[in-house]
């Protein structure tokens, strides 16, 4: 009863996933949603307006910089969490030898 109640809904959310697939609109079309005007301004004005060697560089460091900013935190976080779990370090005298019962 649980396998087909779990089958039923991932046959639900496939049907879903591939119609909202159909609902994309195609690639490299002129109406699609990625040309607008904010895609325009970066272009045009990147550059001059940051004095940055290239528009990725100007976009990065001065549009997005918070968000560039808060990227960078969580992946220092999540690097300081695997360091500090993979670097634990136990005192042999304090690890508790297992008894030998034979």
């Amino acid at each position: 009863m649980k396998k087909s109640f779990v089958m039923f809904i991932l046959a639900g959310l496939l049907f879903i996933l591939l119609g909202s697939i159909s609902e994309m609109p195609s690639l490299g079309g002129v109406e699609n949603p990625s040309y607008n005007e904010v895609s325009i301004y970066y272009i045009e004005n990147a550059v001059p307006d940051t004095n940055a060697a290239n528009i990725i560089a100007s976009i990065i460091t001065d549009y997005r910089a918070f968000d560039t900013l808060g990227e960078t935190t969580v992946l220092f976080t999540s690097i300081v969490a695997v360091v500090s779990v993979l670097s634990g370090k136990f005192d042999k005298k304090e690890r508790k030898e297992p008894e030998n019962h034979g």
